[in-house]
């Protein structure tokens, strides 16, 4: 056990894979997961953006395990699955984080962009959990958390696609959880508020923006990255086991002031 932490949020002896883990909010979920004792598997389109990732979780002495893996090629995910089984044997988290963006006015959306979009946020996390589900289902349960956004629950201009992307799967969590709590997997998601990101940080530079958006967060700041992975360590943990079907915004009280 981590002697660092209350018995029900140890997370060590657990498997857990983190899709889009090379940087911003997947590296530091993964590293948070490392940090309560669970080994993690780590996935981006290229493992050699993964050795950061993987070194900060065997500083944190765990197992790491880099995988490329790209979340909108459906046909390689028996194979990741397969490795991920062949590596440490059983699967018990999965944070689908891989995600996209790009802000366009909805009136110049191509089908490009729509698929891009969708493909990587809606259906490839789909596909993920599928995988991850039938890993899970085999070694009597576990814990999928999906992360999802404040568009899952406004309207934010110029991010239809993505807002639709993120929308979606709120719904697929909640129906996931239902279909799978009776072989024991709990399904829940993450909605981030404001974190600056590789993906966001071009509002960042934006000085007005910058301002104005703070002051419409009640706690008066943005995200830090500890933010999200102490509540993705509270998800994936039986500290949260009788809770499946849930999204927990980690916003600074945005939503609830609109």
């Amino acid at each position: 056990m981590n002697d660092c932490l209350p018995t029900a949020f140890d997370l060590t002896g657990r498997v857990a894979l983190v899709t889009g883990a090379s940087r911003g909010i997947g590296a530091a979920i993964a590293v948070a997961l490392a940090k309560a004792g669970a080994d993690v598997t780590a996935t981006a389109r290229d493992a050699g953006d993964l050795a950061a990732t993987v070194a900060a979780i065997e500083a944190a002495g765990r197992r790491g395990l880099p995988l490329a893996l790209d979340v909108t090629d459906v046909a390689a995910m028996p194979a990741a699955f397969a490795a991920i089984e062949a590596g440490f044997g059983r699967l018990d988290i999965l944070v689908n984080n891989a995600g996209t963006e790009e802000v366009r006015p909805s009136l110049e959306v191509d089908e490009a962009l729509w698929d891009k979009i969708v493909d990587t946020n809606l259906k490839g996390a789909f596909f993920v959990a599928q995988g991850a589900g039938r890993l899970m289902a085999k070694g009597g349960g576990g814990s999928i958390l999906n992360l999802c956004s404040v568009t899952s629950f406004v309207g934010i201009p110029t991010a239809v696609p993505y807002g639709a992307s993120k929308t979606g799967l709120l719904g697929m969590t909640r129906a996931l959880a239902a279909e799978w709590a009776p072989l024991g997997i709990r399904v829940n998601a993450i909605a981030p508020g404001y974190f600056r990101t590789a993906m966001t940080d071009g509002f960042y530079a934006d000085e007005a923006w910058e301002t104005g958006m703070r002051a419409k967060i009640p706690m008066g700041r943005f995200g830090r990255m500890d933010d999200l992975g102490d509540v993705a360590v509270f998800l994936a943990s039986a500290a949260s086991g009788y809770v499946t079907g849930q999204c927990l915004t980690v916003d600074g009280g945005l939503l609830a002031s609109i």
